[in-house]
C-alpha cells in the first residue's frame, strides 16, 4: 500500500509521544513537542498507513495538507480492486494526488468501470509506475494503450488481460515505448495478440521472461517463433487455447529459449510427440550436469500443461518428465499437467514411481 523508507529522525521517539499523548496527566509534556497529527514526520505516516488497507490511505489523503503532501510523495502502491462503483472517477481524482505511484491495482471483479479518460490521466502524472493491472477492462479502447506508452514508459509489468478493445496496432505501438516490460498478460486480448503484435514485442521488448497468451487463437507459430527470436529470455509462456500452435513452435522454444521454465499447452491440439522430443532434448543445451535425483528439481522447465493435447503418447512426455525432475505427477506436487489424455495415465514421475515401486 504505501512506500518509502525512513528519511530522518528517531522513529522509535515519536512512538513514544505518542503513546504518551493519550496518557490523560501527561498531556500537557507532549503538547510541546507535538502540537498536532499534522506534525508527524513524514516517514512515521508512512510507516504507520502501511499497516492500514487503500481505503483507509486515501480517506488520510483529506485530513490535511501536510499528510496529503506526504503520501503525494510517499505512496508507492495503491489498489482500487475493492472499488464496486465510481473506480473511473476515483482514479481521475486520485491519479494526480499520487505522482510516484510504482504499483496500481485496478483489477475490475464485479462490473467494467474504467474508461479511457482515467487511464490516460494516470498517464499523464503517474510517470514512475512500473506494476500495473487493467485487467477485465471491457469499456477501455486503444486511447489507453498509446497514453500509456507515451506517459508510462517504464512499465515492466502490465496485466490487460480480458480487455477485449485493444487491438494489434495499439499494443505494437506500446511497445515500442515500453522498452522494459517483463511481464506482459494478454489472456483473453483476441483482437490485440496477432502475430504482428508478437514481432513488435520481440523487436522491442527484449528483456520479457513472463507472458501470458492464454485463448488468443489468432496466435500462430509465426509469431511464437517471432517472439523467440527477440526474446530468448522468456521464463513462463502461456499458449492455452492457441489452436492454431503446432509442433514448430515449441521446438522454436525448446531451443531459443532455454530458461524457460513454465509451458501452458492446454487445447493445443496440434502438438505431438515431436514437440515433447524437443523439449526433452533441450536439457542437453542447458549446459548442466546430470540430474541428482531432486537436488537440482527447480531448474529447467517446472510446469507443464499438456491437457487436452489427444495426440501425445506416454513416451514422449514420460521423456519430458525423465528429463526434468521439476515435473511431478505426484499427489501434492501436480506440476505435470495431462488431464484428458487416457493415453498418458502410465506418465509418472520419479517420486510417484517410488511410491507405487518401492526400492
Amino acid at each position: 500500500m504505501v512506500g518509502g523508507r525512513p528519511l530522518t529522525g528517531d522513529l522509535d521517539i515519536w512512538f513514544n509521544r505518542l503513546i504518551l499523548s493519550g496518557g490523560g496527566g501527561k498531556i500537557e509534556k507532549t503538547v510541546e513537542v507535538m502540537a498536532r497529527w499534522k506534525d508527524l514526520p513524514m516517514e512515521l505516516l508512512l510507516r504507520i498507513l502501511s499497516l492500514v488497507d487503500d481505503q483507509t490511505v486515501i480517506v488520510a489523503s483529506g485530513v490535511c495538507i501536510s499528510w496529503r503532501e506526504a503520501l503525494r510523495l510517499g505512496l508507492t502502491k495503491l489498489s482500487l480492486s475493492w472499488c464496486k462503483y465510481h473506480m473511473n472517477s476515483l482514479v481521475q481524482s486520485l491519479a494526480p494526488k499520487f505522482v510516484k505511484l510504482q504499483v496500481l491495482s485496478l483489477r475490475q471483479n464485479c462490473r467494467s468501470q474504467l474508461e479511457d479518460n482515467a487511464v490516460e490521466i494516470i498517464a499523464s502524472y503517474c510517470h514512475d509506475l512500473r506494476d500495473l493491472d487493467l485487467s477485465k477492462s471491457l469499456r477501455l479502447s486503444d486511447s489507453s494503450l498509446f497514453a500509456l506508452a507515451h506517459g508510462c514508459s517504464h512499465l515492466t509489468k502490465l496485466n490487460i488481460s480480458g480487455c477485449e478493445g485493444f487491438s494489434d496496432s495499439a499494443l505494437a505501438y506500446l511497445a515500442m515505448y515500453c522498452k522494459n516490460l517483463k511481464s506482459l498478460n494478454l489472456c483473453g486480448c483476441v483482437r490485440a495478440a496477432t502475430d504482428r503484435a508478437l514481432q513488435a514485442i520481440s523487436c522491442n521488448c527484449c528483456k520479457l521472461q513472463y507472458l501470458n497468451l492464454g485463448w488468443c487463437e489468432h496466435v500462430s507459430d509465426a509469431g511464437v517463433t517471432s517472439l523467440v527470436a527477440g526474446c530468448p529470455d522468456i521464463r513462463a509462456l502461456n499458449l492455452c487455447g492457441c489452436v492454431q500452435i503446432t509442433d514448430d513452435s515449441v521446438i522454436a522454444l525448446a531451443n531459443g529459449c532455454l530458461h524457460l521454465r513454465s509451458l501452458g499447452l492446454y487445447y493445443c491440439k496440434n502438438i505431438t510427440d515431436r514437440a515433447m522430443y524437443s523439449l526433452a532434448n533441450s536439457r542437453s543445451k542447458r549446459k548442466q550436469g546430470p540430474w541428482q535425483d531432486s537436488s537440482r528439481e527447480q531448474d529447467g522447465i517446472v510446469n507443464l500443461n499438456v491437457s487436452q493435447c489427444t495426440a501425445l503418447t506416454a513416451a514422449a512426455v514420460q521423456a519430458v518428465c525423465d528429463s526434468f525432475p521439476g515435473l511431478h505427477t505426484c499427489l501434492g506436487r501436480n506440476s505435470l499437467i495431462i488431464s484428458g489424455c487416457l493415453n498418458l495415465t502410465s506418465v509418472h514421475c520419479y517420486c510417484a514411481i517410488k511410491l507405487i515401486r518401492p526400492v
